[in-house]
Formats: structure tokens, sequence, C-alpha cells
């Protein structure tokens, strides 16, 4: 006796899954047709699109998780707090604060002479052109140019896993990019004036020296490790909340090296 199978019956979903699928096929159609829009326009004129980052598909199988906009302009109002002209950012495996300073500097908010790169995995941030390095930190010093060495200023770091050889190999870029660190004291009071947070003055010269200012957006149970990569350069849990635009459950905390408006150091972890 031979058995009947059903696998020449076709299957069918529900329409509610059916509809949630044509849905999500249409906003991934949307994404993919804004991003090759944001391309062609790249390679016309780079510095006439104004990017969005609706134009980049966040990719989980890359740990890619874009921050809500509130967060990302605390974050970049923060790295440019008392900026000059001759400063240079860099933002590594951070493309939301990237691109948000890309904007400010189009629309003129914050000064087109800042030099700010990004350092990022993903090719298709390469559209913008001579702001974008390739970077990969399972090999932190690979292909970075040598003329960055050293020159970095300012520091956004948001490494894209939770764990301890990810957030050890990303310090290593960190500190081959960065001018020396200078130690900030952990008992300066938030209320503190700006210039006493983001300057310390030589013993033999009284001029207040600019000190290069590092910040990490990662997991809370992280810190351990994250002050202790960066204990040189001063850096302490703050209180300010990361938020991710697609509500990623992990616990997300900011460490750094200074204080401001956005946030204080918290003392208490």
């Amino acid at each position: 006796m031979i058995e009947e199978t059903n696998q020449d019956v076709p299957v069918r979903l529900p329409a509610d899954t059916l509809n949630l699928l044509a849905e999500f096929m249409k906003e991934k159609d949307e994404q993919e047709r804004r991003f090759e829009d944001l391309k062609k326009k790249a390679e016309q004129d780079h510095e006439d699109r104004i990017a969005s980052m609706l134009d980049f598909t966040e990719d989980w199988n890359q740990s890619q998780f874009w921050y809500e906009e509130k967060t990302a302009c605390e974050l970049a109002e923060s790295l440019m707090e008392g900026a000059t002209d001759d400063m240079v950012i860099g933002l590594v495996s951070a493309p939301t604060v990237y691109v948000k300073l890309r904007e400010w500097k189009q629309t003129g908010k914050i000064s087109k002479n800042i030099t700010i790169k990004l350092f990022e995995y993903d090719q298709r941030f390469a559209v913008f052109k001579d702001d974008f390095v390739a970077y990969d930190f399972q090999r932190p010093l690979h292909g970075l140019p040598s003329e960055l060495k050293g020159k970095f200023d300012r520091v956004l770091i948001d490494p894209p896993f939770l764990s301890e050889d990810c957030q050890t190999k990303t310090a290593l870029t960190v500190r081959w990019l960065t001018k020396p660190w200078t130690p900030v004291s952990t008992t300066t009071s938030s209320s503190s004036s700006d210039s006493d947070n983001s300057a310390t003055s030589d013993s033999n010269n009284s001029t207040p020296v600019q000190r290069t200012r590092i910040m990490t957006c990662t997991g809370e149970r992280m810190k351990d490790i994250v002050r202790k990569l960066y204990k040189q350069a001063g850096i302490q849990i703050t209180t300010l909340e990361v938020r991710h635009a697609n509500q990623l459950n992990n616990d997300f905390r900011c460490y750094a090296n200074w204080e401001n408006k956005y946030w204080g150091f918290n003392m208490e972890e």
C-alpha cells in the first residue's frame, strides 16, 4: 500500500503573515532604492546630498544597531563642544554619529574645516569617499593610513560586539589614532566650568592644553574592561542613556573622560 503524503500540497500562510511579509519586502525595496540613489549622487558630488541613516539598513549579522535621533544628536554635540577648525574627529564603528556630523557640516551648523573620519567595516559607507576609512576590528591596525597616526583630538567608539576581545582590539586602534592621553581627575565636579573639564595645565606652563577626548558606547557589562583599557585616559561610566532606534534590549552605557551638560560621571558604579 502506498502512503499518501502532503509533499505536493502547497503551503498556505495566514493572511496576516502574508501582509507582514509584503510590508517587510516593500520596506526592504525602499531602503535599497534610497541607498542606490545616495550612491549615484555620491558618484556625482557627495558634498551635495544630505544623507540620513534611513539610507542604510541595519545589518544585524554585523551587529549594526543605529542610535535613535536624540542619542545621536547628544553624542554629536558632545564631540563638537568647544571644537576648533584644526581638530580631527574620529568615529570608530559609529556611523550614526558620523552621518549626523556630516549633515551639520553641510548645513553650516559646524565648521566645514573640521576633519571628520569614519572607521567602518561596512563598505556601503564608502560612498562618503575621503571621510571613509575601511576598518576591521579583527585586524585593528591593518590598512590604516600612516598619516592618521596620533592625529585625532576626539574619538567616539562603538565596538560592534560585547566581548573583551572586541573591546581590546578596538582600544588598540584608538590608542594608535589619538594624540597622547592625559589623565583626568575623577573628582571633577559636574558643575565645573567647561574650561576646567576640557583642559589641563603643564607644570612649567600655565597655558591650558586641550586634552584628548574619548568616549565609547557599549554594554554596561563591559564596564570593567573599558575602565582597564582606558584607565590612563581617565574614562568613567557616565549618566547618559544610550538608546537605539530599534529598542535594543542590552543595557548600553556611555563611557567618557569628561563631563558636560548631557552627562556627569556615575560614581555609584
